[in-house]
């Protein structure tokens, strides 16, 4: 019998708001210096893709324990939340899953999240992740009720091997409906990332270039993370982003181009005909915890502060045991103001690959990517 990997288990205390409140007031940092300014909620635990390097089917198959319905988030429970974060600074919130597209009446949470103004006053970016396989049916409708651009993951353009990386028999053309909807109703610029798993599809690093120059689309190529512990990794089956880059260049010159913001998470790069750009997250060559604004909410209401944490701050039952919303921004100030994450930068000083069970992180289908 094989051995279950199951979600880690949260063992930390309600957050604590006793004492001295802390109103918001559209600015908190971290003990490093770094802002809170993107918010990425999980509005479900469940996929409809099994892909190798986040939900292995192996793992989460059809016993695996998802979470009941009644231990999610609800919208009224996430609109709250967010407003809070909001009010602390937070400028951006992206919409994740798991497939966040599976979520029911999704677009009633869009519309919710949509009105929030940042702290100066100016509408918040709020954005979505997919696996695009739902978004040709409902583009439309995720941009009339406020979602302001959409992310499509997309591993391969082969169909072959994108249906063994999806391991659910979705076809690329699905996807690829999805993202042409998007632009086509204004989800725009829409963005593609490509997880590269050495070995495995590496080959489709050029095919994707190829396709997406000229068409606005933005490409952007993910080194193989660490994330959890179910997908098995494996430093070999990572690819750095500098060879992603050369392959690119040997078929289409390219250009440098500067970062949108200090805590932009992509080197970006322009074809030097104009045609578009292409970029990379280099998280495992090239750690950027220094510059990290974001904060994660689970589908359950767990508060992580990094992609690869090993617990959570247990928001949820501050928000159904009665708190108030200003004793909720107190805890989150004070969560916060104590944040010292830097799990990439520390990982690649010590040349080491942890992954040990008692450093057993939790699952990115719970907090996205």
């Amino acid at each position: 019998m094989s051995r279950r990997i199951i979600p880690v288990a949260d063992i930390s205390a309600m957050p604590d708001y006793s004492g001295p409140a802390h109103a918001p007031r559209g600015e908190l940092t971290d003990t490093l210096a770094r802002p809170l300014r993107d918010l990425r909620i999980s509005v479900t635990d469940r996929c409809n893709f099994r892909c190798v390097y986040c939900m292995p089917r192996a793992v989460f198959d059809k016993d695996y324990p998802f979470l009941p319905h009644g231990a999610l988030l609800t919208f009224e429970e996430i609109e709250r939340l967010a407003r809070v974060f909001v009010e602390h600074g937070v400028e951006k919130i992206r919409l994740t899953g798991g497939e966040p597209l599976l979520r029911k009446n999704l677009e009633f949470l869009i519309e919710r999240l949509a009105v929030l103004k940042t702290a100066d006053g100016r509408p918040l970016d709020l954005t979505l992740t997919t696996n695009g396989s739902l978004l040709a049916r409902k583009a439309r409708s995720l941009k009339d009720a406020g979602l302001t651009r959409v992310t499509v993951s997309l591993d391969a353009l082969d169909d072959a091997l994108f249906r063994r990386m999806n391991d659910a028999d979705f076809a690329v053309d699905d996807v690829l409906k999805g993202i042409e909807a998007a632009h086509d109703v204004g989800l725009a610029p829409v963005k593609v990332n490509m997880v590269v798993k050495n070995g495995t599809n590496d080959t489709e690093i050029v095919p994707m270039a190829r396709h997406f120059k000229g068409t606005g689309a933005v490409l952007r190529f993910i080194e193989y993370m660490d994330v959890g512990t179910s997908n098995g990794w494996n430093m070999t089956e990572v690819l750095p982003s500098a060879d992603v880059i050369a392959r690119i260049a040997a078929h289409f010159p390219l250009i440098p181009l500067e970062a949108h913001s200090a805590a932009e998470t992509a080197q970006r790069w322009g074809y030097a005909d104009g045609s578009g750009e292409v970029g990379v997250i280099s998280s495992v060559t090239r750690a950027f915890c220094g510059s990290c604004t974001r904060a994660r909410l689970s589908t359950e209401g767990k508060l992580y502060l990094c992609l690869f944490a090993s617990s959570g701050h247990d928001l949820r039952a501050l928000v159904r045991n009665g708190a108030s919303d200003a004793e909720i921004a107190t805890a989150v100030a004070r969560i916060w103001h104590t944040r010292a994450d830097r799990y990439s930068q520390l990982r690649g000083s010590a040349g080491a690959t942890p992954n040990a069970a008692e450093e057993r992180r939790v699952e990115m289908s719970y907090i996205g990517g």
